[in-house]
Parts: C-alpha cells; sequence; structure tokens
C-alpha cells in the first residue's frame, strides 16, 4: 500500500482521523479489538507506537493483531529505533525538532536507517513539533517546548520542517493533554506552511476536532480518548463524522 499517495486522495474528499494505538498499554487482543471498533466508527488509518514500554516483540504482534482485524493502512510512530515491524504498511520517519537532544532531532533516524531499508518500509518524513504541555513525550524527548501563545515561534519550526523536506508536519499538545492545540496555532501554520498538517493531543470532542480541521488540520490523531471509552464506536464516531464533513 502506498500509504502517502492514500493519504492525499482521501485527503481530496475530507479530512482524515487516524486512530493511536500503543502496545505499550494493552496486549495484541485488546489492541486489535480496539483497531476493528475504530474501523467500524470510520478512522482513515491506525498508528503503531507512542510509548516508552516497548519491544520489538510486542511491536510486531501488535501490529500482526491489528492487520487481522481492518485493511485500513497501519503506521509506525516509533519512540525509538529499536522497535521497528516490517508488518506495518509504513513509518512516520520523524525528527523532534524541539528537542534539545541530538538523539530525537538525529541520531534514532540515523540508527534506524539501515533496518528501515532493509524492512521496505515506507516513510513518511515527519517534523514533529511538540506544545505545552507536551506531557510524557516532552519529558522523554527532552522537548523545549513551544509556547502556546507564540505562534511565531511555531511557525519557524514548521517552516523550518518544511524546508528540510518533511511532507508531514505534526503539531503534538501530548498524549492525555487537557486541551488541544489552540486553533489559533492551527490557523496560522497553515496559512505559512504548504504540508500536511497533523494535529493530536487533548482532542475528545466533536467540537474540539472540528473546529481544528476548519482551523487548517488535514488529520486530527486521537490516543488517550480510544484508549478511556467505554464504547468506542458510540463515542468515536461522532469525532471522525464531524472531522470528514469539516
Amino acid at each position: 500500500m502506498d500509504v502517502h499517495s492514500y493519504f492525499s486522495n482521501t485527503r481530496k474528499k475530507h479530512p482524515l482521523h487516524l486512530t493511536l494505538l500503543d502496545p505499550g498499554k494493552m496486549n495484541s487482543e485488546n489492541l486489535s479489538k480496539i483497531a476493528k471498533e475504530a474501523d467500524q466508527a470510520g478512522t482513515d488509518g491506525i498508528m503503531v507506537g507512542g510509548s516508552t514500554d516497548l519491544s520489538f516483540e510486542n511491536v510486531e504482534q501488535s501490529v500482526q493483531a491489528i492487520k487481522n482485524v481492518t485493511n485500513l493502512p497501519v503506521i509506525l510512530f516509533p519512540s525509538d529505533s529499536g522497535v521497528l515491524s516490517g508488518k506495518a504498511d509504513a513509518i512516520f520517519f520523524m525528527t523532534l525538532l524541539n528537542s534539545s537532544s541530538l538523539q530525537y532531532i538525529v541520531g534514532e533516524q540515523i540508527a534506524s536507517a539501515t533496518h528501515i531499508k532493509k524492512l521496505g518500509l515506507e516513510t513518511l518524513s515527519m517534523a514533529y513539533l511538540l506544545l505545552e504541555p507536551g506531557m510524557r513525550a516532552g519529558l522523554v524527548g527532552k522537548a523545549r517546548l513551544l509556547p502556546r501563545d507564540n505562534p511565531n515561534l511555531v511557525i519557524s519550526h514548521a517552516l523550518a520542517g518544511q524546508y528540510l523536506g518533511m511532507n508531514y508536519i505534526y503539531l503534538e499538545a501530548g498524549s492525555g493533554a487537557e486541551s488541544p492545540v489552540p486553533s489559533e496555532m492551527v490557523e496560522q501554520v497553515r496559512k505559512s506552511i504548504d504540508n500536511t498538517l497533523i494535529v493530536g493531543g487533548g482532542i475528545r470532542t466533536p467540537e474540539s476536532a472540528r473546529l481544528l480541521v476548519e482551523s487548517g488540520a488535514d488529520i486530527i490523531v486521537t490516543g488517550t480518548f480510544v484508549e478511556t471509552s467505554n464504547s468506542l464506536v458510540e463515542d468515536l464516531k461522532p469525532i471522525i463524522d464531524a472531522i470528514h464533513s469539516a
């Protein structure tokens, strides 16, 4: 599957929703159940990763379990170079541009590049930008968190990602953040860049999701929300419908 073309072609019809599943938080059986329900709710793809408590084995098992129940693209969202799986359709090959550590700017990418080549994974180049509060991802990635009230600084980082040749810009408030990236921030970044704009973190309602896509987000990611829902299809479908209809 050519995931980049799939994203581009789907975006011509409507904004996209991606479901982020973390093998470090639940077993493959539970992940496959959530993936199936997310597919039924209308999600456009499954991201796998996000935790620091991952291993090659649980990522590999989780990706296979997910692919057993859905034909949606499965994209790796790795925390480090040791948790790659050739069973996935693609990998977000990302750099945390506002990290204070070379490990997360370029070190993990160098460590994983040869392995990705051997696995034959499609690479989706991404500038990953962590905004306040950043949550666990900010701590692990040693991020210099971008302020929510300084759009010029965020725009500078996003443009740097674009000029470095990255196809995707991801504005991330952090998994479990109390509130999403401000819509005003998304709007100003959208006006400044040409690439696909992804927004995640703290998105829990159809209203907040719709506002973000109306402000310029091409792809919305939800993770913690799907992990904590008691009725995923019932809870997630209104959010996805709001995204698709915006």
